[in-house]
Parts: C-alpha cells; structure tokens; sequence
C-alpha cells in the first residue's frame, strides 16, 4: 500500500465535510466562524481543527469502507462523525476524549447523525486507546504527543494505519507484519496529548 493519497477517497473526504459540517459540532457562539479554516476554541483549552487540517489527516488515512477505526482525542465528536460517515454502515469506529463534558457533548453531537456504528466515550486517563482484539484497522490522533507513543503503535492492526501529530509533525505509521513504517508528512500544530 502507497503513502499517496487515493484519489476516489479524497472525494469521499470532501463528500463527509460536505454532508456532516463543521457548524454543527460547534458551540452555538463559534458557528459563524465555522468556515474559517483555523483551529476554533470549544473550551477547557481544547479545539476544533481547522477543516484543511482534518481533511489532509482524513486523506493520508485512506479510510476504507468496512474498517474498524479509533478515533484518539475526538473532541466535539466531528472527526468521529466524519469516520462514521467513511467508513460506513459495515464499519465501526470509537471516539475517545478524555474530557468528560466534551466526550459527553460530542456524543450527542454523533448520536444526532444516525449512525449507531459510531460513539464517543470518555477516556481512562492514563490510558492511551483502547486495546481491542487484532487492532484497530484505522488509528486518528487529533493531539500532540512528545514522541511516538509505542502504546498507540501497538494497536494498530496488520496492514494498518495511523495518522498523528508528534510535537509538530504530521507521522503516518504503517504496520506491515512485525514492521512499522513511519513517514513524515509535514508541520502542524496540535493541542497537547494527555
């Protein structure tokens, strides 16, 4: 499998932002700005992404219809939603934020798009993931760790992707087997990983 982008599925990219708008997963007093591409406040020092952002993170994971994906740092619930919608009815995919209040909000936020192969939960803190049998197909990570967590690397399955923030690079870790391919994908800046 290529690091280049799929073509088919950078439109499915740009059909999921289309469909599932960053407006709607905004607080009531951001959503004016939602067309702005800048990361966004929501609160507790946590942020929405700027949609560019999103949409490249989106494209360098090539989603596949059917896949099993973890979603780590899911916030207002719109990366989860925009997983949901690639990877369909025969998927699955778990939001995971460790803020209380915001993993609650964002998961009334993906409840009220029908698409029950998709929650949000809070995340154990201290606990990076969730360990789930062979791994998850499809791993997001939408805050900055220090270093590659070897933790998140872990449950990545065979074949599988992961896209994350390290300080302020974008890394896609591709695991093949017992080998893992990490490549470099240019320079973003994050909210911390806790």
């Amino acid at each position: 499998m290529g690091v280049g982008p799929d073509p088919a599925r950078a439109d499915d990219v740009d059909e999921a932002m289309r469909t599932l708008a960053r407006a709607h997963f905004l607080p009531p007093e951001q959503r004016a700005r939602a067309g702005e591409d800048h990361p966004l406040p929501l609160w507790h020092g946590q942020t929405s992404s700027q949609p560019s952002t999103v949409a490249a993170m989106l494209r360098l994971l090539q989603v596949p219809v059917g896949a099993r994906v973890l979603d780590v740092g899911s916030g207002s619930g719109w990366t989860t939603a925009l997983l949901a919608r690639l990877v369909g009815p025969t998927g699955q995919v778990l939001g995971l934020e460790l803020d209380a209040r915001l993993a609650a909000w964002g998961g009334l936020n993906v409840a009220a798009w029908e698409m029950p192969w998709a929650v949000v939960e809070q995340a154990q803190p201290g606990v990076l993931g969730r360990v789930v049998p062979g791994g998850w197909d499809r791993v997001l990570v939408s805050a900055a760790p220090r270093e590659l967590p070897q933790a998140l690397v872990d449950q990545v399955a065979d074949g599988g992707r992961m896209v994350i923030p390290v300080r302020s690079t974008m890394l896609l870790v591709e695991r093949h087997g017992a080998h893992v391919e990490v490549s470099t994908h240019g320079s973003y800046t994050f909210v911390p990983l806790r």
